[in-house]
């Protein structure tokens, strides 16, 4: 299950981090704040996934 979890938060930054920039590329801002917050939620998701690691051991 935690793998899982931890490819759903990459997936997530990466995918956020790819619409991010083509939106910047082409001057959609409201994309790029989609891209940002998408960004944000996989950061949020591993860093939760790390906090549980760290309990774990």
């Amino acid at each position: 299950m935690a793998r899982n979890e931890k490819a759903k938060a990459k997936l997530e930054q990466v995918r956020g981090k790819t619409k991010e920039t083509s939106a910047r590329a082409v001057g959609n801002e409201s994309k790029t704040g989609e891209g940002r917050m998408e960004k944000a939620k996989g950061d949020l998701r591993q860093a939760k996934e790390k906090a549980k690691d760290a309990f774990r051991d």
